[in-house]
């Protein structure tokens, strides 16, 4: 899927579940603050999607998790092992966009070919809005909080800690 199809998917998945959204199209971004800045919102606003491989494997077929933090945190990866029951690394980048279609730094939370299981921080239930890479360094979308944690399907937890 190219970026633009997989923006195209995040749009129609959230039209076709009666969702509010809103769109930010802006000049190319690679860093949470770069975003935040750009989008005009607060860095605990946006949303990092962060790809882990399970185990040490590096075949093709490894299995692949998703973990969802504020931009102004980090992952917990000690605590993200304990919950998802074992080893855990950061897919390198050439990983991420196998896995994806997306760079790092453009992952949306959801609309990929193949769902990822999916943890995601309670803090991001805290704010008003939240913000993500929408598959693309030039889009993003603001939605709901409580929209996002039901269109993510994503498990509740406490995974991230101060950078």
């Amino acid at each position: 899927m190219s970026q633009n199809e997989i923006y195209l998917t995040i749009k129609k998945i959230l039209e076709e579940e009666g969702i509010e959204f809103k769109v930010f199209e802006h000049k190319p971004v690679h860093t949470s603050e770069e975003a935040a800045e750009e989008r005009g919102v607060d860095l605990k606003t946006g949303v990092k999607s962060m790809i882990f491989k399970k185990g040490e494997s590096e075949k093709e077929e490894d299995e692949y998790i998703m973990a969802l933090v504020p931009g102004d945190k980090k992952v917990d990866e000690e605590k993200l092992e304990k919950i998802q029951g074992g080893e855990l690394k950061l897919a390198p980048p050439d990983e991420v966009k196998r896995k994806t279609g997306c760079e790092v730094g453009s992952v949306p939370p959801f609309g990929f070919e193949e769902s990822l299981e999916t943890f995601m921080d309670v803090t991001i239930l805290e704010n008003d809005s939240v913000n993500f890479s929408a598959g693309s360094h030039t889009k993003s979308i603001q939605m709901d909080p409580v929209d996002f944690k039901d269109i993510t399907k994503a498990e509740k937890c406490r995974i991230s800690k101060e950078r």
